[in-house]
C-alpha cells in the first residue's frame, strides 16, 4: 500500500512538472478558460443595442399611420430619423448606412382597421448584426400589441357606451419579464452556458496535448521499461487528482468572477454549482483521455479537436433546443458532457435552481464520467500503453546507432 502511494504521489508531481513545463498546456490548463470568457464577454458587449436609426414609408399618411411612427419612436429599441417618399429612397438610406430598418406602412392602412380587418405594415431590416434586429422585432411586437389594445379598447366603448366607465386601460396587459434574464441581454442569455463549452474545450485541447506529448517522449509518462511504471487507474487519478488541483482558480474564476465582472445573473449558490461542475470535470477527464488514443503529436490536437466547438455548441442546447434535435444528434448529445453540463448550470446560474433541481442532469454527470473513465481506461491500456512501449522500445534501439 505504501508503495502504490508513492506511485500515486510520483505521477501527480511529475504530471505538475510536466504541465508547467510546457507552454502550450499553461495555455489551456490556465489562459485559455481565463481569458476566453472575458474575450467572449466583451465580444458580446453591449448586450443590448437603443435607438437605432429607422426610417418610414407612409403611404397612408393618416393620424393613425403617425401615431403608428410615434409609437415605434417611443420605444428605445428604435429611433425614426424621417420619412421616405418612396421604398426606394429608403433603401438607399440603408444601402448608405444612415438608417438599419424601413417601416412601411400600406395605403388603406387606416381604412382597413376601421372596417374592422387586418391591416398590414411591413417592417425590413439590415440583419447584419443580430442584435439590431432582434431590438428591431421587440418593438414591432410591443407596439402591435399595445396599438391591438386600445384599438379593441375602443371597439368595445363604441358598442357598449356604458363599458368606459369599467374599462381602462388595455384589456389584456401583458408584462414580459423574461426569467434568468431581466435585462434581455444576449450576452447574459449566451455566456453562462459558453463558460461551460469554454471549459470542456480547455481541457479536452490540454489533454490532447499532453498525450500527444508524452508520446513524444515516453519517459514523461512513467510507463518507461526502465522506470517505476503505475497502474493505469492509478495513473489517471493521479494525473486528475492533478489537473482539478490546477482547475480549481480557473474554473472559480469563470463562475463566479466572469459573471461578476459583466453583471451576468447569479442567482444559484456557488458552492453547489461548484459540486456540479465537479463530475462535469471527470467526465471530460475521461472523455480526455480518451481521445489521447488517437493523439499521436502534440499539434494534431488543432486539427482533431477544435473545429468540434461548433458541433458542440449547437448539440448543447444554446443554439437549438435539444428536444427539438433528430434522434441521431439528441443521441450523440447525450454523450457529451458539455450538453448536459450547460442545461445544468444555466439552471442554476440564472434560474436559482439548487442542486436537488437538477439532479436529472448531475447524476447523469456522474453517469457520464463513469462511462467515460471506463473508455478511458481502455484506451489508455490497451492503446496507449502499447504505442508508448513501442516507442520506447524503438528509441532504446535507434540510441545506440
Amino acid at each position: 500500500m505504501l508503495r502504490k502511494l508513492k506511485n500515486f504521489f510520483y505521477v501527480y508531481v511529475r504530471e505538475f512538472s510536466l504541465v508547467f513545463h510546457d507552454q502550450g498546456l499553461i495555455l489551456f490548463f490556465l489562459f485559455l478558460p481565463i481569458a476566453y470568457p472575458v474575450i467572449y464577454s466583451i465580444i458580446y458587449n453591449p448586450e443590448l443595442v437603443k435607438e437605432v436609426d429607422m426610417v418610414v414609408v407612409d403611404s397612408d399618411r393618416t393620424p393613425l399611420s403617425r401615431e403608428l411612427t410615434r409609437m415605434f419612436d417611443a420605444c428605445d429599441e428604435a429611433h425614426v430619423i424621417g420619412y421616405a417618399t418612396d421604398l426606394s429612397e429608403a433603401r438607399r438610406a440603408m444601402d448608405d448606412h444612415k438608417a438599419y430598418a424601413i417601416l412601411e406602412i400600406p395605403e388603406g392602412f387606416d381604412k382597413k382597421i376601421t372596417r374592422g380587418e387586418t391591416a398590414n405594415g411591413v417592417l425590413y431590416c439590415d440583419m447584419s448584426l443580430l442584435i439590431r434586429y432582434r431590438g428591431f422585432l421587440m418593438a414591432s411586437t410591443n407596439v402591435m400589441m399595445e396599438m391591438g389594445g386600445e384599438l379593441m379598447t375602443k371597439d368595445i366603448d363604441n358598442m357598449a357606451p356604458l363599458a368606459e366607465t369599467v374599462m381602462t386601460g388595455d384589456l389584456m396587459p401583458i408584462d414580459s419579464i423574461p426569467m434568468g434574464n431581466i435585462r434581455s441581454g444576449f450576452d447574459s442569455f449566451i455566456m453562462p452556458g459558453m463558460l461551460i463549452l469554454i471549459l470542456q474545450q480547455s481541457l479536452m485541447l490540454a489533454l490532447g496535448m499532453a498525450g500527444g506529448a508524452k508520446r513524444e517522449n515516453p519517459a514523461m509518462l512513467g510507463y518507461n521499461p526502465v522506470n517505476i511504471a503505475p497502474s493505469t487507474l492509478s495513473t489517471m487519478f493521479a494525473q486528475s487528482l492533478c489537473y482539478l488541483t490546477i482547475m480549481i482558480v480557473p474554473v472559480m474564476f469563470m463562475i463566479y468572477y466572469v459573471p461578476l465582472m459583466f453583471r451576468f445573473p447569479m442567482a444559484g449558490n456557488l458552492f453547489e454549482e461548484f459540486l456540479f461542475i465537479v463530475p462535469f470535470l471527470l467526465a471530460t477527464f475521461g472523455m480526455g483521455y480518451a481521445y489521447q488514443a488517437i493523439v499521436m503529436e502534440r499539434e494534431q490536437v488543432f486539427i482533431s479537436w477544435v473545429f468540434t466547438s461548433i458541433v458542440f455548441l449547437f448539440l448543447s442546447g444554446l443554439i437549438w433546443p435539444r428536444y427539438a434535435l433528430p434522434p441521431v444528434w439528441k443521441a450523440l448529445s447525450c454523450v457529451i458532457p458539455s450538453s448536459w453540463g450547460v442545461e445544468g448550470f444555466v439552471k442554476m446560474n440564472s434560474n436559482g435552481a439548487s442542486l436537488s433541481q437538477v439532479r436529472t442532469e448531475y447524476i447523469n454527470l456522474w453517469i457520464l464520467a463513469g462511462g467515460w473513465w471506463i473508455v478511458g481506461w481502455c484506451s489508455r491500456k490497451w492503446v496507449v500503453k502499447r504505442q508508448i512501449f513501442k516507442r520506447s522500445e524503438t528509441n532504446k534501439q535507434e540510441s545506440p546507432a
